[in-house]
């Protein structure tokens, strides 16, 4: 592989998750976004009540992602061979904290709306 392009990418994550897998976590993705954005908006401001039970739930996010991601790849632990696969392991795991926090700070959001 001469180069990294998007194309690239795109292609490993297909073959890594599954065509149909990958673009449904996509499209979940942008749908949580987009209401992410929109209770921003709605909100004006954050509640901070809401934003600690959203780190709270980081830990979760980062064990589910990780355990997830080595459920599809049929992969362990054990598999972790230098300092790439390390990086990638903690990029995950990151990655899923973040998104189950902005998921819960989202729910709570939508749920449980500001009283004016």
């Amino acid at each position: 592989m001469q180069d990294l392009t998007f194309g690239t990418i795109l292609a490993v994550m297909e073959e890594i998750f599954g065509r149909g897998l990958f673009w449904l976590m996509v499209v979940l993705a942008g749908i949580v976004s987009v209401a992410y954005i929109y209770v921003l908006i709605r909100d004006r401001n954050i509640s901070w009540r809401k934003f600690l039970w959203a780190q709270v739930s980081m830990p979760f996010g980062a064990i589910a992602a990780v355990w997830f991601v080595m459920g599809v790849t049929d992969s362990s632990a054990s598999d972790l061979g230098g300092p790439v696969d390390l990086i990638v392991f903690i990029s995950v795991a990151v990655a899923g904290a973040v998104g189950l926090a902005v998921l819960v700070y989202t729910i709570q959001s939508l749920l449980s709306p500001p009283k004016k």
